[in-house]
């Protein structure tokens, strides 16, 4: 599947989950998914739990968030000890 067709899975709309990035057909949040996937769920587990996702679901929310990134610069979220 290509960055194209990952990324169609991922929509924006004003009317839905307050105009944050969702599972097209869903109302599950780019950053919901990615935070499940931060605390430890798996894949399996994940899918498990939502039935309607899918794989490519869950690569379009990873390729969403690193595209998104790509050009951002930012300073780091704790300062480093000496």
């Amino acid at each position: 599947m290509t960055d194209e067709q990952l990324l169609e899975r991922i929509t924006v709309s004003r009317n839905v989950m307050a105009g944050k990035p969702v599972i097209k057909g869903t109302r599950l949040t780019v950053d919901y998914i990615l935070g499940l996937l931060a605390h430890g769920s798996t894949a399996a587990e994940i899918l498990e739990e939502y039935q309607g996702l899918t794989s490519e679901d869950l690569h379009a929310c990873l390729l969403f968030a690193t595209k998104s990134l790509e050009n951002t610069a930012f300073m780091p979220l704790m300062a480093e000890k000496p």
